[in-house]
């Protein structure tokens, strides 16, 4: 029996995304194109490969199987390829699709496209949501290059890097009426605050530090994004509590100002995921380097400021 190899594909995007209408968005396809090419890969499978339930398509064990089998594969066909190619960073023309969390695409990536602009000026970068879970960025699959963040729980197919540590700093306005130069537990506790929701299960870890120190937070707003923050900041009494290097740039607006937690409340990692099959990709492997030197200057800068 002959099989089409270019339905394989498919396969591992619908894995991922669990809805037709996002599988072919990303496969750059139709709708109908992406349905029919499904239906021959039921056919020629002889199973029905994915259950449509309320909530998506649930996959069918067999295709949970074969799943594994073709990102394996594909994985050492890649391998096969990019062991004869050199990469030269000045005349190199790739595209490259990042999910990176917000701080990371907050802090990192303004350097990152910076210095591309500079010695990589033909690579261009698709950044796509971090999403709820490591499994919503197309990483497990491959089809996504880079992951950037707090990675938990990562499967065995992902290589997980530690980029940095990361520590907190609080942010209130200028003018605040009953913060000074320094910030105590008591008023702490008393200030409503602004929350930035993070993805998923990262969303224990502010809640996390602050109950293991006894502190307790009156959140007043949460928001979806770091860049919300500054202008609720600015026209309320309320506080909030962000990444140091969030703070550093929130501390050149002449309407805010930063102060240590009152508090240590530690650390968190950033970190870099990507598919096994990358692992000896020359110009995967360059964006990986480049990326721990930007995070090796920005935590060294955060260090001695």
């Amino acid at each position: 029996m002959k099989y089409d190899l270019n339905l394989l594909p498919v396969l591992l995007v619908m894995m991922e995304e669990r809805n037709v209408t996002r599988a072919a968005e990303r496969l750059g396809i139709t709708q109908p194109a992406l349905s029919n090419a499904l239906n021959r890969l039921r056919e020629t499978l002889n199973d029905p490969l994915f259950i449509r339930e309320r909530y998506g398509m649930r996959p069918t064990p067999k295709a949970e199987q074969l799943a594994q089998v073709v990102a394996a594969s594909l994985g050492a066909i890649d391998q096969v390829i990019l062991d004869q190619q050199d990469f030269d960073p000045h005349s190199a023309t790739r595209l490259f699709t990042l999910a990176p969390n917000s701080y990371v695409e907050f802090v990192m990536m303004p350097t990152i496209v910076s210095r591309l602009r500079t010695i990589a000026p033909g690579i261009r970068l698709r950044l796509t949501p971090f999403g709820n879970d490591v499994t919503e960025t197309g990483v497990i699959s491959g089809n996504t290059d880079m992951v950037l963040g707090r990675i938990i729980d990562p499967p065995d197919n992902l290589v997980v890097q530690h980029l940095m540590s990361e520590g907190l700093a609080c942010v209130v306005r200028a003018d605040h009426p009953d913060v000074t130069d320094r910030l105590t537990a008591e008023q702490y506790e008393e200030l409503r605050h602004v929350n930035v929701l993070p993805p998923g299960r990262m969303r224990a870890g502010l809640y996390q530090a602050l109950e293991q120190r006894g502190l307790r937070r009156q959140v007043a707003v949460s928001v979806t994004h770091f860049l919300a923050v500054p202008e609720m900041i600015a026209v309320t009494d309320y506080c909030a509590t962000l990444p140091r290097l969030i703070c550093q740039h929130l501390a050149k607006d002449p309407r805010l100002k930063v102060l240590p937690a009152p508090v240590d409340l530690g650390t968190f990692p950033v970190e870099m995921g990507w598919h096994a099959r990358y692992r000896d990709d020359p110009a995967h492997r360059w964006l990986r380097h480049l990326m721990t030197e930007v995070a090796q200057s920005l935590a060294e800068g955060s260090a001695s400021s």
